[in-house]
């Protein structure tokens, strides 16, 4: 069996080898695949590994002994499923590899915002606390997370996780997601969380119903002294209304791991825009994920062959 996979650098920039993959099949590597490449790389091979390159119904018509997709993501979307099925290619993506590590990237841009550790280790460095006429100071305000209310959008894995660290910090945590489930926080509507939130996460699907909910109007119903985070997706944002809203002291400040366009475009507005904390989609990235969804990979792809696929898309 053929295995070639389209974009490895990403889930493996040197630090993990793809050798065991080499155990069930021939395997080529490639770093990355231009769009205009990915057919010519397919070839004949059996089986694929990618992450973001697009595997459309072009490719399944022409790459005819292809039988395996392997996403190496959670979401799926940069494969037509339809055409897939259409083909009997079977599509399989990885589950819950990443919720420790996005929980916890959740929180190092809430503790940013409410320690200003930057702010302050810069200050330090710049001279300013030898220049001190007092033992301590200051350069923003800074707050305790404990008794504050966390909105979470979405309550799946990630969600829940990030339930569970913000209850240790003692704070108050509602919900607003489709599907009531026992156990969770407090439910409320879309609007009654940005209302009452001290910090709202998102951690929703990208759905026709969710893409660009952050704007303009939903930005007016939370406190000026709120905070948004996003490490689910870009879609989710109208980015130069909330630009707008972070200029004009509308919330307090926005980060985020994910944007509408990635890479990042050069005239993206959040680029310029006030207490705007971004970071190049890292989220999932600690050693310890990748070597998760390494793992998962690779079940999925033996338990393929062995006729008993796993994390399928397509059953």
């Amino acid at each position: 069996m053929k295995l070639t996979i389209l974009d490895g650098h990403a889930v493996n920039p040197g630090d993990l080898p793809w050798d065991k993959f080499s155990d069930l099949v021939d395997i080529t590597v490639y770093e990355r695949t231009p769009q205009e490449l990915v057919i010519n790389r397919i070839g004949d091979s059996d089986a694929i590994l990618l992450n973001k390159v697009n595997i459309t119904e072009e490719v399944f018509a022409t790459c005819q002994n292809l039988k395996y997709v392997g996403v190496l993501a959670t979401g799926y979307n940069v494969v037509d499923i339809e055409a897939a099925k259409r083909h009997k290619v079977t599509v399989t993506n990885i589950p819950s590899y990443s919720t420790n590590s996005v929980a916890q990237h959740v929180f190092s841009f809430i503790l940013n915002f409410t320690n200003q550790v930057e702010l302050h280790n810069n200050s330090v460095h710049n001279g300013e606390w030898i220049t001190c006429p007092d033992f301590c100071y200051w350069k923003s305000p800074l707050m305790e997370l404990s008794e504050k209310t966390l909105g979470v959008f979405g309550y799946g894995m990630i969600g829940k996780k990030v339930t569970e660290i913000a209850k240790a910090f003692g704070m108050n945590v509602i919900c607003c997601t489709r599907t009531a489930q026992d156990g969770m926080p407090k439910s409320v509507t879309f609007e009654q969380m940005m209302q009452l939130s001290d910090i709202v996460t998102l951690h929703a699907p990208l759905t026709e119903k969710t893409k660009n909910i952050i704007n303009k109007a939903s930005l007016k119903l939370m406190k000026k002294s709120a905070y948004l985070i996003n490490t689910a997706r870009g879609g989710f944002v109208v980015e130069q209304e909330l630009a707008d809203c972070l200029n004009s002291g509308q919330i307090a400040g926005y980060a985020a791991d994910v944007v509408s366009q990635e890479p990042m475009n050069k005239d993206s507005p959040l680029l310029t825009a006030k207490n705007c904390v971004i970071t190049p989609h890292i989220a999932w990235s600690p050693l310890e994920s990748r070597k998760r969804l390494q793992n998962i990979a690779y079940d999925n792809l033996k338990n393929f062959i062995n006729g008993t696929p796993t994390n399928s898309i397509t059953k």
